[in-house]
């Protein structure tokens, strides 16, 4: 397993075991416990826990500093309007994807809903439009799509 892998999975025991959904870690400690770098703690929270995945991260730098994670537990409609704000003006296809995956982990899509927001992702789909505008595209049609699922 790796050690990106292994931090994941402690940070969401962290996340599992708590009534909430919040789990508050120091992030010196938890590199200690598990045996890494703190940097390397930094580099899972902001590629695995973001809120295309469904999280709210914040931090408090300094002495007595933390990382709070907090899972996003609302109802459907808050969960996709939360993913829809988090969009903003232009997104990357692959990112489009993570939102897509993420909205078919939690069931809130179904595989051939997945399937068909991820086919209209596609670089191909935006062949015919500059290179610079295709991101303001994609992230037009990928929240149009989430909008019909409020």
């Amino acid at each position: 397993m790796l050690m990106s892998d292994i931090i994941a999975h402690k940070i969401l025991e962290m996340l599992n075991s708590s009534s909430d959904g919040m789990a508050e870690i120091s992030r010196n400690t938890l590199a200690d416990s598990i045996g890494c770098v703190p940097s390397q703690i930094n580099y899972v929270i902001s590629s695995r826990f973001t809120p295309e995945h469904g999280y709210v991260v914040e931090s408090k730098r300094g002495g007595g500093g933390y990382i709070r994670i907090t899972q996003i537990r609302d109802s459907s409609s808050t969960t996709v309007m939360h993913i829809v704000n988090s969009i903003g003006d232009t997104i990357d296809r692959r990112t489009a994807v993570i939102i897509i995956e993420n909205l078919l982990e939690r069931r809130l899509i179904d595989v051939s809903e997945a399937k068909l927001m991820a086919a209209s992702m596609s670089d191909n789909c935006y062949r015919n439009i500059k290179p610079d505008e295709r991101g303001q595209v994609r992230a037009a049609v990928l929240k149009q799509m989430l909008m019909t699922l409020v």
